[in-house]
C-alpha cells in the first residue's frame, strides 16, 4: 500500500495509508486530518490547499486552469500550493509529502 505523508499545522508529521486512485483530499479524511473540503472535490473552493513538498511538486501532472483560479483564492498561498482534491494517488507519488497551510478562506477555517 503507498504511503503519504501530512504536515499538520503544529508541525506533527502523520503518515497514512494512500489507497491508489483516491485524492489527497480523500485520504485526508479517511484519517482524520483537519482539511475541509467543503466544495467536496468539485473544484468550487480552496479549501484543501495544500503546500506539496518541493521534491515532490514537478512529481504531480500540472494544474488545471479550473485548479490555478481557485488557487488564487486559497490563504496562505505559495510556490508549490495545489488542492487536495486535485491530486490523485499513483504509485509514483508513494511517500508523498504535503503540509497543511495555516488556515484557509471558509467560514470555521
Amino acid at each position: 500500500m503507498p504511503k503519504m505523508v501530512f504536515i499538520e499545522r503544529d508541525g506533527t508529521r502523520k503518515e497514512v495509508d494512500a489507497p491508489l486512485g483516491l485524492s489527497v483530499l480523500e485520504i485526508a479524511h479517511r484519517h482524520g486530518v483537519d482539511i475541509e473540503g467543503a466544495c467536496e472535490g468539485s473544484l468550487a473552493c480552496s479549501t484543501c490547499h495544500v503546500i506539496v513538498d518541493p521534491s515532490w511538486f514537478t512529481k504531480l501532472a500540472s494544474p488545471t486552469e479550473d485548479e490555478e483560479d481557485m488557487l488564487d483564492l486559497a490563504f496562505d498561498l505559495q510556490e508549490t500550493s495545489r488542492l487536495g482534491c486535485q491530486i490523485i494517488m499513483t504509485e509514483k507519488l508513494d511517500g508523498l509529502e504535503v503540509k497543511l497551510p495555516k488556515g484557509s478562506r471558509n467560514a470555521g477555517g
